[in-house]
């Protein structure tokens, strides 16, 4: 099994707090993306992960 068909692993960090607009505190995904998250291929795993680092960066997590 090569890197690329290993299963993406979940960005969860064990800080489960929901915001105002339903994205995780932790991890950055949304209620939605973390109920799909066992369902999903890779390729939407890592489209999720592109749209986690997007939200932390414009809320100021990441610089």
């Amino acid at each position: 099994m090569t890197d690329l068909d290993k299963p993406v692993a979940s960005p969860c960090v064990s800080v489960c707090a929901l915001d105002e607009d339903e994205i995780c505190t932790g991890c950055q995904r949304s209620i939605e993306e973390i109920g799909r998250w066992s369902r999903m291929d890779n390729l939407e795993r890592r489209q999720v992960l592109l749209r986690c680092h997007e939200r932390a960066r414009a809320s100021g997590l990441l610089f």
